[in-house]
């Protein structure tokens, strides 16, 4: 099983604020499975550190007012190239990122406020038809995969959590 993740997921130090967002929850989830680690950013070309930047009317534009979205979509494209013919199971992606959010991400005032909407990657893998979930939705997703494979077996999320906790859960 090949996953797509965020490279930044997994301790890459690739945010834009040259820092990353590691995840154990995710890191637990990947082992024993392939893995293809994407920065779109990086693949762009952007540094890391670099200005942070949000969508404002579908572009990539920095927080100095600077428009990269040229920048990010060669980003995108080069890694939508990296992953085909790759027989990708699922994508984990950062939450929020002008790139990987993929329920929501900054409404391209830099003031935190969140919008509906996925972010470019997020936007040109759900095009493409593959499965995409951020990062704070690995539980739940889990879980309803879980629910649909051992119908009965585990009626609420906090029973899951509880029978994971202890070794006891249905297996998946």
């Amino acid at each position: 099983m090949t996953i797509v993740v965020s490279a930044c997921l997994i301790g890459k130090n690739c945010k834009y604020n040259g820092e990353n967002n590691y995840s154990q929850q995710v890191i637990d989830f990947l082992q024993g499975k392939d893995v293809i680690a994407i920065c779109p950013e990086l693949l762009a070309g952007m540094p890391a550190p670099r200005p942070p930047v949000e969508l404002v009317q579908g572009r990539a534009v920095n927080n100095q007012g600077v428009d990269v979205d040229a920048a990010y979509r060669r980003g995108v494209q080069a890694a939508m190239e990296q992953i085909k013919g790759q027989d990708i199971a699922l994508a984990i992606l950062k939450s929020r990122s002008p790139t990987c959010g993929v329920r929501q991400i900054y409404d391209g005032t830099f003031s935190k406020k969140l919008i509906d909407g996925p972010g470019l990657f997020a936007e040109a893998l759900l095009r493409e038809g593959y499965t995409v979930i951020e990062e704070e939705g690995l539980e739940n997703f889990l879980y309803d995969v879980a629910a649909k494979e051992n119908p009965g077996c585990l009626h609420t999320r906090e029973e899951k959590k509880t029978a994971w906790d202890s070794d006891t859960a249905c297996p998946m």
